[in-house]
């Protein structure tokens, strides 16, 4: 497994997020996930996408994804600020 964490000006700071997990999703699944838009991928990934107001909301979400035993690829912070990217590699 590899990282690479970009620390970000505030990571408190509301942003826009996506969020790549192995496995399909349907748009079924938007209101448990906080109404992010899902996008299932060709390649058998799905991508939600969306805003997320706090760290503390980003870690709920992560929460889900763990719940329903699909594998987490990466999580992008896309704005305001740097990015934060974490890449799980198997």
């Amino acid at each position: 497994m590899s990282a690479t964490y970009k620390t970000p000006d505030n990571p408190d700071q509301p942003g826009i997020y996506q969020i790549r997990i192995k496995g399909c999703l349907d748009n079924r699944w938007a209101a448990r996930f906080d109404g992010m838009t899902i996008t299932p991928e060709g390649t058998g990934d799905t991508l939600l996408t969306g805003p997320v107001v706090d760290q503390a909301a980003l870690h709920g979400l992560l929460r889900k994804v763990r719940d329903l035993g699909m594998p987490l690829i990466s999580v992008t912070r896309f704005s305001p600020g740097p990015a934060v990217v974490s890449e799980v590699k198997h």
